[in-house]
Order: C-alpha cells, then structure tokens, then sequence
C-alpha cells in the first residue's frame, strides 16, 4: 500500500477543518444566543471567524483551494451583505497575497529550469516576491539587454498540490456549502479541474500572453506585456510599472475611475476573442493593472497571467451567443427557446416556459437593453437572490437549463466579469461595445 505524504495529509485536513469549524462555531454562537447575546452580533463574529480560517487555509495551501477563493472573491459582490462583509477583506486578500517561497527555492528553480547559466541572462532578481498567484509567485528582475522583467516561478510540486487539492475539494463541495450560500460548487470545482493541466503548463500560458501581446500592441487602451523567456516552471514577461490593480478601485477609486476602467475591462474582454481567437478567462481584479497617464487621470489598462483562456475554434466567441442576446433583449420568446435548444442548453423532451425563461436570463440581457448600464452590488444581489431562492419560477427555469462544455469557460467568465463590474459600481455603454464585439448581437444587416 502506498504511504501518502505527511504534507498531503495536512492539506486534506485542513480542507476538511472548513464546514467542520463552521459547524462547530455555529453550535458555539446558538449556546451564546440561548445566554441571551443578540442573533446579529453571534451570527458576525461567527463569519468573521469563519472568513479568517478560509483565508488562512486556502492562503496556505496555494492549489486548487485557493484557486477556488480567488475565483469566489469576485462574485462576493452577489451575497447579502450581512454575508458577504465578513469574507470579502479575506476573499479579496487571495487576489495578491500568498505565503513566499524562500530565495533559495526560488534560485534553484530558474537554474533547473533556464539553465546554470541563468545569471548571465537575468542579471538580477529581487530577493522578495512582489505578487502571488494561486500556483505561483512572481519577482522583479532586470533582463541581459536591460529590460525590466516580471520573473513567475511556479510553486515546488505544485502541479501535485493543485490536482489532489480539487481532488479533494470536489468531495468536500456539498459539505463545504454553508461556507458560500447560494454558490453550487460542484460543478465549479469540476471545471477548475478541467482546466488545471493547462494551467500548469507555462509554455500554454507563454503561447497565449505573446498572441494578447501582439494583438494589443498598438492598441491606446490596453497593454499586454510580452513574453521574454519561457521553461517549465519559470515564464519571464516584460515587467508592467503599475501603482494598483483594480482591486484599489474597487476599493476606493473616484466614479470617473471606476466608469473609465470598467469600460475598458468589458472592451478587453470582449474584442480580445477576435484579435486572438483566445478569452482571457481569469478576470479577478489583481489580473488587471491601472496605468494613470502623466496627469494623474485615469489611463490605459494593463492586463496580466493568460494560464487561464479559452481557445475558441470559431476564433471568436460564438456567433449563436450574440444572436440569442439579441433575441432575448427583444423578448422574442419562440426565437430564443428554438435556438438554446438548438445549441444544447435545453436538452430533448425538456419543456421550459418562455417568460420565465427570459427572468432567468435577466442578469445577462438586462445591461444589453440600455446604451449605458449602471452595475451595481445592489442589482448583483437582486438577481443572484432571485434566481436562487427556491420560491421563485426562475429558480425551476435554472434546474431545467444545460450548460454545454464549450460554453463552461465562457459562462464562467461572463459572469465573473459582472461580478468585477458590480464591484466596481461603474457605468459602461454595454450594448454598444457588445455590438462592435460580439458576433450575432448586431441587427442583421
């Protein structure tokens, strides 16, 4: 029988510790309300308690549970506020922090990986992390022809951590869930599982940052900044000199700030599938960089980590995804059932009522029929609890719908980019980029 690593023992455990400390906090909180403290003030300390174990532990672990946390932290914008308060500094810190890997480890990666000789190339190094991501951590250095460098160096054995992590996650999912109410993460964790391989593999992610690179090289809006070196576990990119990612406007950032970088998010997001044929699929704020020009006001936006996209073989995104918004923004009830059926998402002998079809699909198509929508957590919430409260017709609507495998990434990317819109409070002239951008969405000429 095989021995499993003591290491791999102690993740699991501390995975299973989750709903486990939950439940034993909550049973702690009842006996303080039987004493006679108020339901509000045990019910926050038990969240916050609660919030401050999930980063620590998926903080820890690094793989595939903090893959999952980063992932959650930018749709902590559809809980209730009494929910989401206590997790969302503890949520949002997993988009840029992570414990470093020691100097030493770092050194011996990059000679393993790029050589003995790799001083001669990378002629220096920070000693100390500037970022941190879920499989890896990135340090500044300066390259042989003098260029300022962005040096990522994948964790030790973490291909390992990451696969037993989702492994173990997809077990833990169902008991995991009064950690996140209202977030079914069984088929989350089955699609980061899908797509961890890719993840892991540098030269993917090297192939996919240099076509975003020569695709927006001109553009006077985003940049994307160039592969330099690439090795197993080591990619070396053109460093991008930024004060701030998103994440400091969400924060605290001016309206004009938030509307401004908001639209170029959505643009980015959009005009990249038919520049690259590739959706960047990772679009938690710390992947996005504030460039403010000379003058302070707010400028370009700078876009980084492309281990996650979705290669699309239409080199575009969908044309039927257009044309079914488009429908669905006119209420076209017939047209938009025959056409989600036709692309697999209403399966044979499955009958759906149209209207409440079209509730359903609301937090989708509601900023298509406005030349500028305003997203907001209020709005955010307002549908996530509809759609999930059990009561209501269009929770039956989501229990019936298919998500076909070619659409999963580009689900999960749509709606993490409203999550980041909401958190941002911004207002974009949605429909007007979706008709340059999208396929399908325009009227037909």
């Amino acid at each position: 029988m095989t021995e499993v690593p003591r290491n791999r023992v102690a993740r699991t455990a501390r995975l299973a510790a989750l709903p486990l400390g939950y439940a034993g906090r909550t049973a702690v909180g009842l006996g303080k309300r039987i004493g006679g403290k108020p339901a509000e003030a045990v019910m926050t300390e038990i969240q916050q308690r609660t919030a401050e174990q999930l980063f620590r532990t998926l903080g820890e672990l690094k793989g595939g549970a903090m893959k999952v946390g980063q992932m959650l932290s930018v749709l902590e914008s559809a809980f209730p506020e009494e929910m989401a308060g206590p997790y969302r500094e503890h949520l949002t810190k997993l988009q840029d922090a992570a414990p470093p890997m020691p100097t030493q480890t770092v050194r011996e990666i990059l000679a393993g990986d790029l050589g003995e000789d790799w001083r001669e190339r990378l002629v220096w190094l920070d000693g100390g992390p500037t970022a941190a991501a879920s499989i890896g951590q990135v340090h500044r250095g300066r390259w042989v022809d003098g260029r300022e460098v962005a040096v990522k160096v994948q964790y030790p054995e973490a291909a390992d951590a990451l696969l037993a992590d989702l492994r173990q996650l997809a077990l833990l999912a169902r008991t995991a869930a009064p950690l996140v109410p209202g977030v079914d993460l069984k088929p989350l964790v089955a699609e980061l599982q899908a797509r961890a391989v890719d993840e892991l593999d540098y030269s993917l992610e090297a192939e996919a940052q240099h076509a975003f690179a020569e695709a927006f090289r001109d553009d006077p809006e985003i940049v994307v900044p160039d592969v330099v070196d690439v090795g197993e576990t080591v990619l070396v990119t053109e460093w991008l000199e930024s004060p701030a990612s998103l994440a400091s406007v969400i924060a605290d950032g001016t309206q004009e700030e938030r509307d401004h970088y908001g639209e170029l998010f959505v643009r980015f997001l959009f005009s990249g599938p038919a520049r690259t044929g590739m959706l960047h699929a990772d679009p938690h704020p710390g992947n996005y960089r504030v460039l403010p020009a000379e003058d302070g006001s707010p400028g370009r936006l700078g876009v980084l980590d492309f281990g996650a996209v979705a290669r699309l073989p239409e080199r575009g995104l969908p044309e039927a995804m257009g044309r079914l918004l488009r429908v669905a923004a006119r209420e076209e009830e017939a047209e938009l059932v025959e056409g989600l059926r036709r692309e697999g998402f209403i399966k044979e002998r499955i009958t759906v009522d149209s209207r409440q079809l079209l509730d359903y699909l609301a937090p989708f198509v509601e900023p298509t029929k406005v030349d500028r929508f305003r997203f907001s957590r209020e709005w955010m919430r307002t549908q996530f609890a509809r759609i999930n409260d059990p009561r209501n017709p269009a929770y039956t609507v989501g229990m019936k719908l298919n998500l076909p495998p070619s659409y999963l990434l580009i689900h999960r990317t749509w709606l993490a980019g409203v999550g980041v819109l909401c958190q941002l409070e911004c207002e974009a002239p949605f429909r007007q980029i979706l008709t340059e951008s999208l396929p399908g969405f325009a009227d037909p000429a």
